[in-house]
């Protein structure tokens, strides 16, 4: 694949923005209307809880929870849509879903909410499949991702700080990994745009290169041979000493003229 694949689109834009304003709109929800979307979250190893499998990434318990999951969500949704667009929706879709079940299963008997999963697996899914393709941009928006969010890996592992789900970060961080695989390996090559960079380029028959000898000076090609041609003979069959007299008639009317002239034979 080309590097033409990255191709910047309305999605890259629209679809972090949308994804986020709807989060600020539940949010604004609760608040104007007075509704609690906390038990609408994922309450592990229950029936009912499994709703939050769906439900749990767009409810958030305070604005602070809210703002903090707002800006990664831009950043890496972005990335996301700019580098892996076609598989940009599947890793989302199955990232919540995924992701939701194995916190249903390993979570603490409480309610988990929050987007911070879908972060996890953005962040997993981007690390770890640009180190795979070993293509010098991704490997460079993996680095980046360390750079930026590299501390979030403190907070898989539980004690770190009560409050937070660990168990969805953690499950958030395995589906990450696991769709790398999911996803098959993009191979990316270099647009070649001269003839040096093609793998079957000889020099020896490049015209500027034969302009430099061993140690790299200039010299002047050799002259190029005169090659002088044969003179052709000439059947004598085809030659005459006769001499051909041609007559020339100016017009149409002067030949009609001519041919009423001669008598019938």
């Amino acid at each position: 694949m080309e590097e033409n694949h990255f191709k910047f689109t309305n999605a890259v834009v629209g679809v972090p923005l949308f994804f986020v304003l709807f989060l600020w709109f539940v949010y604004w929800l609760e608040i104007r209307f007075g509704f609690d979307f906390i038990e609408n979250g994922i309450m592990p190893r229950t029936f009912s809880g499994l709703q939050g499998v769906v439900f749990s990434p767009f409810i958030h318990s305070s604005l602070e929870h809210l703002y903090n999951n707002s800006i990664p969500l831009l950043v890496l949704l972005a990335a996301l849509f700019f580098f892996y667009s076609k598989e940009a929706l599947g890793i989302i879709v199955y990232g919540i879903l995924l992701s939701g079940i194995i916190t249903w299963i390993i979570g603490r008997a409480s309610y988990h909410i929050g987007a911070s999963g879908l972060i996890y697996v953005l962040v997993s899914f981007i690390f770890f499949k640009g180190i795979q393709t070993q293509y010098y941009r991704l490997v460079a928006l993996s680095l980046t991702v360390v750079v930026l969010y590299g501390g979030m890996v403190w907070y898989v592992f539980p004690k770190v700080d009560e409050t937070i789900s660990w168990e969805g970060h953690l499950s958030g961080l395995i589906i990450g990994l696991v769709l790398t695989f999911f996803y098959k390996k993009t191979e990316f090559k270099k647009v070649i745009k001269y003839d040096w960079e093609r793998p079957d380029y000889n020099p020896l028959d490049d015209k500027f290169m034969q302009r430099f000898d061993e140690n790299g000076n200039f010299v002047n090609l050799p002259k190029p041979e005169i090659i002088e041609e044969e003179k052709i003979e000439i059947n004598p069959f085809f030659l005459s000493n006769i001499n051909v007299v041609y007559d020339f008639v100016e017009n149409q009317v002067a030949i009609n003229e001519k041919n009423e002239s001669k008598p019938e034979s």
